[in-house]
């Protein structure tokens, strides 16, 4: 596995496609029965023919440390019918990790948040797995570069493991973020885009925001941040490390030493941030995802937010990334990806 040192290349989505013929090439076929997204593959997966990717590339060494995932190999099929595009994603990751940022209760009756944040501020211990596809929508040499054609070194006052812009205004990229404790349990990726934002402070994340929509997630802290705001009423094992809408009740402390009260609140997207469903689940030491997209997104900003997989003949350059347990480092690939629909 080759690791590329931290100011060479930006730690978001770093992925690669080419205009002169993908190395691989996933093919969309139309499903001859209906899908219900449950994150189990039924019978209709059958007629789709997978291809499988190996992703064995990090962007950086985090300065304190990283013990995730150095390679996985993606498998990924699709179907569609006259409305959506389906997506069906496995990989073995060998823990399922979901304690993002979490609340302990410790010694002396006070609650701390577990982080262990590197250099560049970013979390590679107290964090959750997400998985990530990325797609052009109207970016000048994508198709050759990928998502390094947005991929920024070296800019004065900023320490981060990297940033994302694209160069020209009118020039974006669709980025769908599956989040296991954020979103996927709303049934739902976080539908975000990258556009030409460079200043850091017009948009802390520079190019990378969420599509135009409300709803979702927010840290569970109290007023003064220093002790939960809510907690899950009967949760299970997982809701350890959410607050679901169903369950919440406010923090009411009877816990004791080394207990744990989930660092995030979450609620479903809303608007332009929701058009991307999914089911997903992990069992034998594999992620299954079942996911599901208009062919066609409807709503505010779609043309600059969202690609629109209408027409049919075109072929679609695609990336993917793989990130365990951490907040921006993630296994990627040097492979070119495509799909197209038959």
């Amino acid at each position: 596995m080759k690791k590329i040192g931290i100011l060479s290349v930006a730690a978001v989505f770093a992925l690669t496609t080419s205009a002169f013929g993908a190395d691989q090439t996933l093919t969309s076929t139309k499903a001859g029965s209906p899908i219900s997204l449950d994150g189990v593959a039924e019978k209709a997966w059958d007629a789709a023919k997978a291809i499988t990717v190996t992703v064995d590339e990090l962007p950086y060494e985090p300065s304190n440390g990283y013990k995730g995932m150095e390679s996985t190999k993606v498998n990924i099929k699709s179907l569609y019918d006259d409305k959506n595009v389906y997506f069906l994603i496995t990989y073995k990751d060998p823990t399922k990790s979901l304690a993002r940022f979490p609340w302990v209760k410790q010694a002396d009756g006070s609650w701390k948040k577990l982080k262990s944040k590197d250099s560049t501020g970013h979390d590679n211990t107290y964090y959750e797995d997400k998985f990530a596809m990325f797609w052009d929508i109207s970016t000048k040499g994508f198709e050759e570069d990928g998502c390094m054609i947005a991929c920024h070194l070296d800019e004065p006052g900023d320490t981060s493991a990297g940033r994302k812009y694209t160069e020209s205004a009118g020039e974006t990229i669709d980025m769908w973020h599956a989040k296991y404790v954020r979103s996927m349990p709303m049934g739902m990726f976080d539908d975000q885009f990258v556009d030409n934002t460079n200043d850091p402070k017009k948009n802390k994340n520079w190019g990378r925001k969420g599509d135009t929509g409300k709803g979702g997630y927010k840290n569970n802290d109290n007023a003064d941040k220093s002790a939960p705001a809510f907690m899950n009423l009967n949760g299970t094992e997982d809701e350890m490390y959410y607050v679901i809408p169903s369950k919440r009740v406010p923090f009411v402390d009877t816990f004791k030493e080394g207990d744990v009260i989930p660092g995030i609140s979450i609620a479903p997207m809303q608007g332009g941030r929701a058009d991307i469903l999914s089911r997903n689940n992990y069992a034998n030491g594999m992620w299954t995802m079942e996911v599901m997209r208009a062919l066609k997104t409807e709503g505010e900003n779609t043309e600059t937010q969202d690609v629109q997989f209408t027409d049919k003949a075109k072929s679609f350059p695609f990336g993917i990334a793989v990130f365990d347990n951490s907040q921006i480092n993630h296994l990627y690939h040097t492979e070119t990806l495509e799909m197209k629909f038959k």
